[in-house]
C-alpha cells in the first residue's frame, strides 16, 4: 500500500493506468475530496478499482491538502478479502458498496492516524481480520496467477493448465469464476502492465511491442487502447506510472527504497 499527499492548495487531475490488481483508494482528504470520472460518471469520495476498469480519471481540490491511500490487493486476495472480485472486474464503485459500514469506520480510523505508518497498520489489520473470514480461491488458481505474473503474461492457456495439473476447460472456468476475468484476459491485462512500465520509462513503443510479445507496435497501440482508450505517448507521459517505481518500490539486495518526495515537488508519497 502506498500515502499519496498534496500539500498545496491547487486541483489534481490524474490519468488512471489499469494495473493487475484489485486496488482501493481510500479518500482522506479535508475539503471536497477526491473525484472519480469513470464511464462518464462523476463520483466522490473513497472507491474500489476493479480489473480492467478502462479509462479512469482522479481529480479534485483542496483548501491545502489531498489526501489518499491506495491499497493494491492481488485479485487472489482480493477475491479472499472483498468476496466480490467477478463482480468487481470492470467496474469502479464507492468501497462502501463493497466493505459496508465497515468503510466509514475505516476511514474515520485512517484519519485519526498520527502517521502514515499507523495507518498503514490499521489498514494491514482491517484486511486481515476481513482475510481471515472468507474463504480464499483454489491454490490451482493462485498458482495459475503467480506463473502469469512471472511470465508477464506471455505463457498460454495450455501450459497453465498442464503446470497446476488441470484442463483448459476446468482452469477457464474456475479462473473466471474465482479471479473475474478469463486467464487469456488476464494475462493480457499484466502484458500491458509491463509494456506500460516500459513506455513510462521511456522506451520507444517499437522496441517495447518487441520486448514484451507483441506482434508489432499497432498491436501494442490496439492493446493500450483497449485498456485505457489513450494513445501508447498519452501513457507513457501518465503522471501515475511516473511514480509507480517510487511508491511501490521492487525490493532488491543491497538496495536503498527511494525517499519520500514525488517528483512534482509540491506532494508526498510514502
Amino acid at each position: 500500500m502506498a500515502g499519496f499527499r498534496q500539500l498545496a492548495p491547487l486541483h489534481v487531475d490524474i490519468a488512471m493506468v489499469a494495473h493487475p490488481s484489485v486496488t482501493l483508494f481510500v479518500d482522506l482528504s479535508k475539503g471536497d475530496g477526491l473525484i472519480r470520472d469513470a464511464h462518464g460518471r462523476r463520483e466522490r469520495g473513497s472507491t474500489v478499482v476493479g480489473l480492467a476498469s478502462g479509462a479512469l480519471r482522479f481529480g479534485g481540490s483542496a483548501d491545502g491538502k489531498v489526501e489518499c491511500l491506495q491499497i493494491r490487493l492481488s485479485p487472489v486476495l482480493a477475491a479472499a478479502v472483498l468476496g466480490a472480485s467477478t463482480d468487481l472486474s470492470g467496474t469502479v464503485v464507492p468501497l462502501e458498496d463493497v466493505w459496508g459500514r465497515d468503510a466509514g469506520r475505516i476511514e474515520d480510523r485512517l484519519r485519526q492516524a498520527a502517521s502514515w505508518d499507523e495507518r498503514f497498520t490499521v489498514a494491514a489489520d482491517a484486511i486481515g481480520r476481513r482475510l481471515n473470514a472468507r474463504p480464499s480461491p483454489d491454490p490451482e488458481v493462485a498458482a495459475a496467477w503467480r506463473l502469469m505474473l512471472a511470465g508477464r503474461g506471455r505463457m498460454g492457456v495450455g501450459s497453465l493448465a498442464d503446470s497446476v495439473g488441470w484442463s483448459r476447460k476446468r482452469l477457464w472456468s474456475r479462473f473466471r469464476s474465482q479471479i473475474g476475468l478469463a486467464p487469456k484476459h488476464a494475462a493480457r491485462l499484466i502484458r500491458f502492465d509491463h509494456a506500460a512500465h516500459r513506455l513510462a520509462a521511456g522506451d520507444a513503443a517499437a522496441r517495447v511491442a518487441a520486448v514484451t510479445g507483441y506482434a508489432d507496435q499497432a498491436h501494442l497501440h490496439r492493446e493500450v487502447r483497449a485498456f485505457t482508450g489513450v494513445t501508447p505517448t498519452a501513457v507513457a507521459a501518465a503522471p501515475w506510472l511516473a511514480i509507480d517505481d517510487l511508491a511501490w518500490p521492487a525490493p532488491a539486495a543491497g538496495r536503498t527504497p527511494p525517499g519520500p518526495r514525488d517528483p512534482s515537488g509540491d506532494g508526498e508519497v510514502v
